[in-house]
């Protein structure tokens, strides 16, 4: 009898000295979601609206959050990640004190594991703020200040550093922004948060290199976001604007799509797309379903055969079969009717309205 509780005992501790083994190997920034991204990048613009919520699950299956909407968002986000299996969110960046970037993160971080948490030297008198210094002191987390010049990953050909801001102080709390730079073997994103001119001249200025195939255009499309020159030193392939259909504040503003009209940059609209997937192995991007094949003159377009191809002269978009295809130069690629059509142009009634 004695045996038998004696071995009893030992099965006990046994098992006790094994879960403490499991989570004594679980470093505090190691990721405990039940995931694997599978060696891929996939990056979430999620539509919030007159807002900014950017989920970025990490090839090394960590998980990154910018920013997480208005408050009002705060149940949509929460419920986005919890869809995708994520319990946990590695890096957490409140890009700076504006209730349509901070709003939900009180909610986010109650709901969430969460490991580093970084914000910018600014801070705000309002409410919202509050909570979210309440929410982080409960969860016992130290923020990093969040500043040019910091690496948050480094490891292999995976890389993701905050390039912005540079500067102590400035007149408007935009110019506060966390800007990130993420890298991923030969593709990149620049996630500009709301940085306007001042912040964009001093990451040009610091030497950075802000070339990137993705670009999240800075304050939702705002005039005095994205100038030509820091457009310009970017060269993106694709341009993203989370933003609200029919907002108060006109954006995106005329003057930043007349900027971005002279590149060869394709333009997203959460307005007009809703939510945006971007997913990559490094080398060729997934956007929204449709794949897409980098070359060295920035990209070419690989069609599926739901792809469309449209003349950017005549404002007419073709079927990928269709005999009258306009020259490389003056094609846009759309992946349905509907986006064609959204975008102001009309079916080509040969190899298009007459197979309908």
């Amino acid at each position: 009898m004695k045996s038998s509780k004696l071995k009893y005992i030992i099965l006990i501790l046994v098992a006790i000295l094994a879960i403490i083994i499991v989570f004594n190997n679980i470093k505090p920034n190691e990721s405990t979601n039940a995931i694997d991204n599978n060696g891929n990048l996939t990056v979430h613009f999620i539509d919030v609206g007159q807002a900014d919520s950017i989920l970025i699950q990490l090839p090394n299956n960590t998980v990154s959050l910018i920013d997480g909407g208005n408050r009002a968002d705060s149940n949509l986000v929460v419920n986005y990640l919890k869809r995708l299996g994520i319990s946990k969110i590695d890096y957490l960046i409140a890009t700076h004190p504006h209730e349509d970037h901070i709003g939900g993160l009180p909610e986010i971080i109650k709901n969430f594991d969460i490991g580093n948490i970084y914000m910018p030297k600014k801070s705000a008198n309002t409410k919202i703020f509050e909570s979210l210094l309440t929410e982080i002191k409960n969860k016992g987390i130290k923020p990093i200040e969040g500043k040019g010049g910091i690496d948050i990953i480094k490891e292999g050909q995976l890389s993701y550093s905050i390039i912005a801001p540079n500067s102590s102080e400035y007149s408007e709390t935009n110019e506060y922004s966390i800007v990130t730079k993420l890298e991923y073997k030969n593709t990149s994103f620049l996630f500009t948060g709301d940085a306007e001119k001042v912040s964009e001249n001093e990451m040009i200025d610091k030497g950075y290199d802000i070339s990137a195939d993705i670009l999240k255009i800075g304050h939702h499309g705002g005039r005095t976001s994205t100038t030509e020159e820091f457009l310009n030193r970017v060269n993106p392939q694709y341009a993203v604007i989370s933003v609200e259909k029919g907002n108060d504040y006109g954006h995106p503003h005329k003057e930043t799509l007349e900027r971005l009209e002279k590149t060869r940059a394709k333009i997203l609209r959460t307005d007009e797309l809703g939510t945006i997937v971007i997913e990559t192995d490094g080398e060729s991007l997934i956007v929204n379903g449709v794949s897409t094949e980098k070359s060295i003159t920035k990209e070419k377009t690989v069609q599926n055969e739901e792809s469309y191809i449209g003349n950017k002269n005549t404002k007419v978009f073709h079927s990928i079969n269709c005999s009258s295809l306009p020259k490389d130069e003056n094609r846009i690629i759309f992946s349905s009717t509907e986006e064609a059509e959204k975008a102001g142009y009309e079916p080509h009634k040969i190899c298009v309205e007459n197979k309908r």
